[in-house]
This record gives C-alpha cells, structure tokens and sequence, in this order.
C-alpha cells in the first residue's frame, strides 16, 4: 500500500534534517519505493503494515537517528488524495491555503482555536469531511492570532500542517 507520512516540525525552530537522511531511517525501518517530496518532511513510501503500527515504528526510529521526540502522521494515499480534493477555497495569488494533518478528531480542536482567535482580512478556516482548511492572506500567517495558536506545546504532538500546493506535489509522485 502506499502511504505518505508527514513529520511535523522538521526544518523549523533548530530541528534541521536532511531529506536524504529521513529517507535512510524509513528504509532501514523496512518501508519500500521511498522518497520525499520538499524539505518540510514529506515522505512517501509503501509498505504492507498498517498506517498506526508505521506511525508507531518511524516515529520511534526517527526519535532514535535523530535524538529528538519525533511527530509524525501517516495517511494513506486515498486519504492524502483527499487532502487535495476537499479544498473549499478558490486559489487565489493573494491567498495562502493551508491544511492540517493529525490525529482523529483534531479538526475540531483547530475550528474552536480558529473561531476563539481574532480574525486578520480574508482569513478563513472551514472543515470539510473532517478536514480543517484555513486561508489567509500572504503575509500574514504569523501575524494571526490563529497563527500564533498553532504553535502551542500542548498541540504539538497532534497535528502539522501543509500549504495545499504540498499535497499536488506529494500526489504526483504517489500516482
């Protein structure tokens, strides 16, 4: 089957990887046909287990190559096709779209941060099949209190997030 698994944090705040190196970790771990997709940690491979045992033995053998406590989340790639079809919002030059990948449930953590936080121009965030979105114009994406929401501690270990052009490219090496 084949999976793309997204680490969070990598290539951020000190947490410096190199994609060569991430793939090393996920063949040593028995995953096949691997490779990533950008420097922000997308790494697409196949395998015959389960995505929560995958989430389970690369998240551990990346926490020991790299000695840090390692996030990541692994969709199938039906699942990741969804990422990229469910998009609600129209592509706009001024606009950036984001979407979030994590643990069940977690969409609706993000839509109460997002209706609690202060809204900047355009910025939007919408769920759809149990996907958040959130658009918001260039520029502004750390000024939003939104923003500044996502990088909380006591979310870290639940979701990361991806710009939607992430995923056409992730998809294109998948298909």
């Amino acid at each position: 089957m084949k999976y793309c698994a997204f680490l969070r944090g990598v290539n951020v705040k000190g947490t410096n990887m190199k994609m060569a190196d991430v793939c090393r970790v996920f063949k040593d771990s028995g995953m096949d046909n691997v490779a990533s997709i950008l420097a922000s940690g997308n790494i697409v491979f196949s395998s015959e287990k389960k995505a929560d045992e995958l989430k389970q033995i690369l998240e551990k053998a990346m926490s020991d190559y790299f000695s840090y406590e390692a996030f990541l989340f692994v969709k199938s790639q039906e699942e990741t096709e969804n990422f990229w079809n469910g998009n609600p919002f129209e592509k706009n030059d001024e606009l950036h779209i984001y979407t979030f990948v994590g643990n069940d449930g977690v969409e609706k953590v993000l839509m109460k941060e997002f209706e609690n936080a202060l809204k900047t121009e355009n910025e939007k965030g919408e769920i759809v099949n149990n996907i958040f979105y959130w658009q918001v114009s260039k520029g502004n994406t750390l000024d939003s209190t939104f923003g500044k929401i996502l990088g909380k501690k006591s979310l870290k270990d639940q979701f990361t997030s991806r710009n939607i052009n992430t995923f056409e490219k992730i998809l294109k090496k998948m298909n």
